[in-house]
């Protein structure tokens, strides 16, 4: 699962292609244009040197990157000083989406945040809000506040729409209306 998510403003260049969120800059780092830059894609790929990245409404091609304390600290070809550097801090880094070949089935917060939920019957589930960050497995947030585990995703079905498979009671099913789930005694005769 990418963790990449559409850029603040969505949709940036004239031809419609989608930018995507990948780092922040923190700050500078030393004298000579460096910058610490927090990426928020599991792909360090994004900072491979050559990679293109807007930052604010300039486009920045990385010179280096190497990884520091959980961090990165990337040159920028040409930013070259500290102050240059530090006009950059808190800025968000974007990027256009990745094609993955080596993993088509791969789920992407871009394709993910505005689809319709449908379970296996067909009964739609709700709509994608955004995606939350969980140790065990990520969230899908649902519009109406619900919380479905990604371990719980599918794929798309024919019709673009995201196939999830939630156990009993995980939405808004009622365990009364399953035989044995109801309350003690309800099912005896």
């Amino acid at each position: 699962m990418a963790h990449e998510a559409p850029a603040p403003g969505g949709p940036a260049r004239e031809d419609g292609a989608v930018w995507l969120e990948v780092g922040r800059v923190e700050r500078p780092h030393g004298l000579r244009g460096e910058v610490l830059v927090r990426l928020v894609s599991d792909h360090p790929a994004r900072l491979r040197p050559g990679s293109v990245l807007r930052a604010g409404g300039r486009m920045l091609t990385v010179g280096a990157a190497r990884p520091h304390q959980q961090r990165w600290l990337v040159v920028l070809e040409g930013v070259g000083t500290r102050e240059e550097a530090d006009a950059l801090r808190g800025v968000t880094l974007e990027a256009e989406p990745l094609d993955d070949p080596e993993d088509p089935g791969a789920l992407w917060v871009h394709e993910l945040v505005g689809a319709t939920v449908v379970d296996r019957s067909g009964r739609v589930r709700g709509e994608v809000e955004a995606l939350q960050a969980n140790p065990a497995s990520d969230l899908l947030v649902l519009r109406d506040g619900a919380l479905v585990p990604l371990v719980f995703v599918d794929g798309w079905d024919d019709d673009g729409r995201l196939v999830i498979d939630p156990p009993l009671g995980l939405l808004d099913d009622e365990p009364d209306d399953v035989p044995g789930t109801g309350p003690a005694g309800s099912d005896r005769g």
